[in-house]
């Protein structure tokens, strides 16, 4: 019954082998076929070229860039195009000025887009709100009046006069791409006026808007005080439907802002910063969740602030609770543009916070990979893009595989001169692993942008012996029960009991080694540490999944039990003890090799 149990296991383990491999050849066929996937790797920089990209900082109001913010810049650049230090990446500095980004292949718009853009996140209150773009006159009253009316549609740029800018009970401006209605003064517009008036009146000069609108001083970030007449004249004159309209803004985090949204839909005027982007400590993008718990449309950004700016976002939220709107709006920028401005509606005291701003998920996921690693300290124009060459080519790739190639003879001209037939059992085991490396790194090339190059190439020959020796700690521990005098099926179970512990040990050394390699190194030595790492753990899949099964049910077959003398495994070579046993009567006999009833067995 245990023979028959170690002979299911053995079927069992070796149609899962088969199940994994056919279904990562689906993966990749699926791949190639519904997405932009490849049957060949993704090889790297070195070995087939790709594009050099030269950003330099975009400054405006006489600023300096410092050595300190390139750097910075330079490892958040890092971090955004090779986080995973697969993907061949090289990120440098030129002159103590520019950034130079190397990128194995073409990479799209979006991809630069990603690389150059600041992704400054920022928490503002919302102090006024108004179309981004100059709307049609509201038509004349039949009195002939040329005021626009505080109800109109079309929304009303405020008058660089107004004493208190205070908000009209308009819609709410939960999203970007709604305008909400603008604010009026606290006077009552005129209910007519003299046909002379018809032309606007030129703006007269008034005090500081009064605290009264908002209950705040003007250090308050929610105080409409700060709306000065030169921020009002600036907003009035932003048109927000104009390319280049934000160029030669100066984002101050201490000072309010005006802005656009991110379609040019709405100008905003926003009071200091509340929250900045370095208090996130995670952020990850995913569809919303509705009321009853089902996964909605919508895409959303979920971030996780830490303590400090948990608590900050706290206490604005519970501030912002009873201001009437646009007051109570807390707009989210990125690169001083607002993408979202939603208004509360309860305190938010757990540091979670949501944007959903109208983008798809591949931009929002792309969004949040930026805002968890960090904002540049800057942003940057684009310089230079050019096609750069191999650094090493198609000839070094040749000698790589050569040298995987002779690798790969030698152990195959070793397993069949120690082992003889069993040696099959190795070369077989050697080709499913390359099986599953080779669809492993190609779907890996699919999914996160894994690049082979020759350091990766140098940690799949070197896994060769590797896997090798796995194999051999395990046919040698067979051969040492065989010599015990036991008989074949015996001596592979308890060999694989004694061998998978010096495997596992082996093989847990080499992956400790991969991971020591791919935390502290950089650049192409990580590359070959996630190879290495790959294969040592694609190695005890085979041992295990594989090899062992295949010798378990190789076992029961006579031409091996029986201990043929091209099996690998006949005792009478290994030098194995025959051990006699009592029979009676005076009889000692010595059981052979092979009883008359186990060679029916199939």
């Amino acid at each position: 019954m245990a023979q028959m149990s170690h002979a299911t296991f053995a079927r069992r383990a070796l149609a899962g082998m088969a199940v994994l491999a056919i279904a990562l050849m689906g993966l990749l066929f699926g791949a190639n076929q519904f997405s932009n996937g490849s049957y060949a790797p993704k090889l790297g920089l070195d070995l087939e070229g790709g594009t050099q990209i030269i950003l330099e900082p975009r400054v405006t109001g006489g600023r300096q860039v410092s050595p300190e913010q390139i750097t910075q810049a330079r490892d958040i650049i890092v971090q955004r195009v090779d986080a995973g230090g697969v993907a061949g990446a090289e990120v440098t500095t030129q002159g103590g000025r520019n950034i130079v980004v190397s990128m194995p292949g073409t990479p799209d718009k979006r991809t630069e887009d990603a690389i150059r853009r600041s992704s400054q996140l920022q928490f503002r209150p919302v102090l006024a709100i108004a179309a981004g773009s100059p709307q049609p006159a509201p038509s004349a009253s039949p009195s002939g009046s040329a005021s626009p009316s505080p109800s109109g549609s079309a929304a009303p740029i405020p008058s660089p006069s107004v004493s208190a800018p205070v908000a009209s009970p308009a819609p709410s401006a939960t999203n970007n791409s709604a305008v909400p209605g603008a604010f009026t003064t606290e006077a009552s517009p005129s209910p007519s006026a003299s046909p002379s008036a018809s032309a606007p009146a030129s703006p007269s000069p008034s005090p500081s808007p009064s605290a009264s609108a908002s209950g705040g001083t003007a250090t308050d970030p929610l105080s409409l005080e700060q709306i000065t007449p030169e921020l009002t004249a600036d907003f009035t004159a932003l048109d927000c439907s104009k390319d280049g309209a934000l160029d030669e803004l100066v984002d101050d985090d201490t000072k309010p802002l005006v802005t656009c949204d991110a379609d040019g839909a709405a100008k905003y005027i926003l009071g200091p910063v509340v929250v900045s982007g370095d208090k996130i400590s995670d952020a990850a993008a995913g569809y919303q969740v509705g009321p009853s718990g089902q996964q909605t449309s919508v895409v959303e950004i979920q971030l996780s602030l830490n303590g400090e700016g948990a608590e900050q976002y706290a206490d604005i939220s519970r501030k912002m609770v009873p201001l009437q709107q646009p007051q109570n709006q807390l707009a989210a920028t990125l690169d001083s543009r607002v993408i979202v401005a939603p208004s509360f509606n309860e305190a938010i005291p757990n540091g979670k916070a949501s944007i959903t701003g109208g983008f798809g998920i591949t931009e929002a996921r792309d969004l949040a990979q930026q805002l968890k690693f960090g904002a540049l300290p800057i942003s940057f124009d684009l310089q230079t893009r050019e096609q750069i060459s191999p650094t090493l080519g198609s000839e070094q790739l040749r000698y790589g595989l050569w040298a995987g190639i002779i690798g790969l003879l030698l152990v195959t001209v070793y397993s069949l001169f120690q082992y003889r037939v069993l040696g099959f059992v190795t070369i077989a085991s050697i080709v499913a692993a390359g099986l599953l490396t080779y669809l492993a790194i190609t779907i890996l090339g699919w999914s996160h942008n894994y690049r082979l190059d020759m350091a990766g190439v140098t940690g799949l020959i070197v896994a060769i012996g590797f896997t090798a020796d796995s194999f051999i700690v395990y046919f040698e521990r067979i051969r040492d029960e065989l010599r015990e005098g036991r008989s074949l099926e015996s001596a592979v179970a308890t060999g694989w009991a004694r061998a998978k512990r010096t495997i596992l040990i082996a093989d847990g050394v080499n992956f400790l080694a991969a991971i020591v390699l791919y935390v502290l190194a950089s650049s192409s030595v990580r590359g070959f540490a996630f190879t290495l790492g790959l294969t040592t753990l694609l190695d005890l899949l085979i041992v295990f999944l594989f090899t062992h099964p295949l010798v378990t049910l190789l076992a029961r077959r006579k031409f091996f039990r029986g201990g043929h003398p091209m099996s690998g495994l006949d005792p009478d070579k290994l030098g194995a003890v025959k051990k006699t046993s009592y029979a009676g009567r005076g009889r000692f006999t010595t059981p052979p090799r092979v009883a008359a009833h186990e060679g029916s067995r199939s």
